[in-house]
């Protein structure tokens, strides 16, 4: 865990008014970290003008 991920991890406990406990912070940290990542591949993905979004899905 960067102390990068330690900081976010905790913000985002504050901003969004839950309890952090300090036994999960490595966990939250980890996972947020990992979310980050898989983020960037998506916002990496260069997808041409013409596509067009899929339908939205109605069970």
């Amino acid at each position: 865990m960067t102390e990068n991920d330690r900081l976010l991890a905790e913000q985002a406990a504050r901003f969004l008014g839950l309890p952090l406990d300090p036994a999960h912070l490595p966990g939250i940290a980890a996972n947020l970290a990992l979310l980050q990542s898989h983020a960037a591949r998506i916002l990496a993905l260069d997808l041409p003008s013409e596509t067009e979004p899929a339908p939205v899905f109605v069970p």
